[in-house]
């Protein structure tokens, strides 16, 4: 687990605390159409905001590049963050430097919140710009990091305040750190991970990395097609990545002398076209035609799984089993994940899931509130499974 400092261990009353989040939500007509992030980021400032504490929550949006944008402006993230808190009032500054800023943040009572404008309007934030660090932490007394799912660039909100004011992990924050480690360091044991998705070549750092900590390795999507082709299977018109089969040989190789059990498909959804109710049939895994997909898991390969699952103690899930956007070939993605689910209230199993389309998938199956945690952090996720050292979770170690 990395060293930081939690909520826990500060006074905050009276202190400005810049609140770094990530507030980069879908939006369609100036409207936000999924609040999750806004809404899992309330405990935080709810809980700094009860205490006394002038709350200044920093944020980026969109990709505006070093320049003002109004599609991009975070201003119409001020009353759907309001709703979140309880229909209280947040202030707005137009900017998130400067006398804007400042004007903003000096009017705050105690127990008063503004969000500052976007981010990365400024070049000086991807930059990790030391001007653009020292601006922000002028702002503010003490510094808040609780966006992991921002913590794997080496932005100047991320990582340069943290170095200049004394810095503490929010509880969204906290609560991600402390289910990675108990799904990945301080996993119980028979542990499993299932990862899925469509390609090979984003994640092999990441197979790599869990045959270190886990028992058995569930392998599905479009990245099984790559490991049966590298084993002679026929796999048709599927998605596979042919010049990663010596890769994939050896991570099976690997797996063997680590004694972890790799699951791959026994059989198969198939069909010739990719669309909504395609017609489609199953066939055991060596039965693929030549002008087929394989766009799902089969029933046989299912119960496998579910099998292997009753047996572990924890569950790391990263990627979907099969095109779970188009029906028919969600159904072995819902499946697996309602077992799992099942499992997790049971007592007998800690889930924990996230990264790339894993909350639409597990959301699909409708099971994202029944795991142990999802993370709805993306490139952080996969970094972290990587063994990588995240920029902004090193800014917080005590100094």
């Amino acid at each position: 687990m990395p060293a930081f400092k939690s909520l826990d261990e500060v006074d905050v009353k009276g202190k400005r605390v810049l609140v770094r989040a990530d507030f980069n939500v879908p939006m369609q007509d100036g409207e936000v159409t999924d609040a999750t992030r806004i809404e899992r980021a309330a405990e935080t400032l709810k809980e700094l905001m009860a205490k006394g504490a002038r709350v200044v929550v920093l944020s980026h949006f969109g990709r505006p590049k070093g320049r003002r944008e109004s599609s991009m402006s975070l201003e119409p993230l001020v009353r759907p963050l309001g709703k979140a808190l309880g229909g209280i009032q947040v202030q707005f500054a137009s900017d998130c430097i400067g006398e804007p800023a400042r004007q903003v943040v000096d009017a705050l009572p105690e127990g008063g919140i503004a969000l500052l404008e976007n981010l990365r309007f400024h070049a000086g934030e991807e930059k990790n710009d030391t001007a653009f660090a020292e601006a922000l932490a002028g702002l503010g007394d003490l510094y808040v990091n609780d966006a992991f799912s921002c913590s794997h660039r080496a932005h100047a909100s991320v990582v340069g305040v943290a170095e200049l004011l004394p810095a503490f992990a929010g509880r969204l924050m906290q609560a991600e750190l402390e289910a990675l480690e108990h799904a990945l360091g301080g996993a119980a044991r028979p542990a499993a991970a299932l990862v899925g998705g469509a390609k090979v070549s984003t994640k092999l750092e990441v197979l790599g990395t869990l045959l270190d900590r886990v028992d058995a390795l569930i392998i599905g999507g479009g990245m099984a097609n790559t490991f049966m082709h590298a084993e002679g299977l026929d796999v048709g018109k599927s998605l596979h990545e042919p010049g990663l089969a010596e890769q994939a040989r050896a991570i099976v190789a690997m797996a063997a002398e680590k004694n972890v059990d790799i699951i791959l498909p026994i059989d198969a959804v198939v069909a010739t076209e990719f669309r909504e109710n395609a017609a489609s049939r199953t066939v055991a895994i060596e039965s693929v035609g030549a002008d087929e997909m394989i766009l799902d898991l089969g029933p046989k390969t299912v119960e496998d799984i579910v099998g292997k699952l009753k047996g572990c103690k924890t569950l790391l899930w990263n990627g979907p089993l099969g095109a779970f956007e188009i029906p028919p070939f969600d159904k072995a993605t819902v499946a697996v994940a309602q077992a799992a689910a099942e499992l997790t209230q049971a007592g007998r199993l800690v889930t924990v899931a996230g990264g790339g389309d894993t909350v639409a998938a597990l959301s699909h199956a409708g099971v994202l509130e029944r795991f142990s945690y999802v993370s709805t952090a993306g490139g952080a996720f996969l970094e972290w499974l990587e063994g990588k050292e995240l920029p902004g979770i090193k800014a917080l170690e005590p100094r």
